[in-house]
């Protein structure tokens, strides 16, 4: 059996659960896991929507209809927080055209990034991305891959001054950045900062992730299934009886509820181009968490 067969069966009958539950009038539907940012207390469910690869897609309507679904699925799984970047291409673009077209724009906790060299271009761009997006203010703009840093947080504070932006951040995905990363989380005032973490990338966990705590900033994680690697390791395995015992039906849920269990992670930020694939990551932010004891298990599992 293929990981691919696996995860559509363990999505149908999720599916499946779903409908029955969503017909059963007047019951009220259980309430997504949030954590809490603090810098404000403002609290966010912990799986968002990534939009690298996937959003980067012309103005087909076979093209935009499957994302279409994945942001309905997103909504309707309660989904707020969605992250983009001037660096996935058309994302923002197709990200704000959906929202507008769903009339949900002021429904998400929007976030983005400034990636370029120099002030005047980091705040072309950063208006750019306001039309893009169509929104008055960014919830969260973060400088990408740490690029000119300097120059962009100085910015971003000053448009954090002016009401222009809520939250100002860093990111990297690059185990390489970590010293330099690490040296910007303590020398600045950040309300975030974005990392990869996962089953096959836990290095941020050694410092990161409990600097981030100590230091007062909310946590967003990408790659989560480190651009489907970790499917590959676990082609042809069946979704072990522990699953269950978390409320797991899919290899999906697994991964994203072991990166959730970390206590200093505030949002995972999952990305898809298929409406079931959406709806099957957002169960992840229902239900039980895997002890210490199963997250070991889980890491010898898919790892070993």
């Amino acid at each position: 059996m293929s990981a691919r067969v696996t995860r559509r069966e363990a999505i149908a009958a999720t599916l499946a659960v779903a409908g029955l539950a969503a017909a059963r009038a007047g019951e009220a539907g259980p309430a997504p896991i949030r954590r809490a940012i603090p810098s404000s207390g403002e609290s966010l469910p912990v799986i968002g929507m990534g939009t690298s690869r996937t959003f980067d897609v012309g103005e087909a309507p076979a093209e935009r209809k499957p994302l279409t679904g994945v942001l309905a699925e997103f909504l309707q799984g309660g989904g707020r927080l969605i992250d983009s970047s001037p660096m996935y291409g058309r994302a923002e673009q197709v990200t704000g055209d959906l929202l507008r077209a769903a009339d949900a724009t002021g429904k998400v906790f929007a976030a983005t990034k400034v990636w370029t060299e120099g002030r005047e271009a980091g705040i072309a761009q950063m208006q750019e991305s306001m039309r893009r997006m169509g929104v008055a203010r960014f919830d969260l703009m973060q400088v990408h891959n740490l690029k000119d840093w300097r120059t962009h947080l100085a910015t971003l504070r000053a448009w954090k001054e002016e009401g222009r932006v809520r939250y100002i951040g860093i990111t990297t995905s690059f185990a390489p950045q970590y010293a330099e990363f690490e040296a910007v989380m303590r020398a600045e005032q950040l309300d975030f900062v974005q990392l990869n973490y996962s089953l096959g990338e836990r290095e941020s966990a050694k410092v990161l992730l409990p600097l981030a705590r100590d230091r007062g900033m909310a946590t967003l994680i990408n790659r989560p299934f480190m651009r489907a690697e970790l499917f590959r390791r676990v082609e042809g395995k069946p979704l072990p009886g522990w699953a269950a015992d978390i409320g797991c039906t899919s290899w999906a849920q697994v991964f994203l509820k072991w990166i959730i269990s970390h206590p200093d992670v505030t949002c995972v930020i999952p990305a898809s181009a298929r409406p079931a694939n959406m709806r099957d990551n957002m169960q992840a932010g229902f239900g039980d968490l895997p002890d210490a004891a199963l997250q070991a298990r889980i890491v010898a599992e898919v790892m070993g």
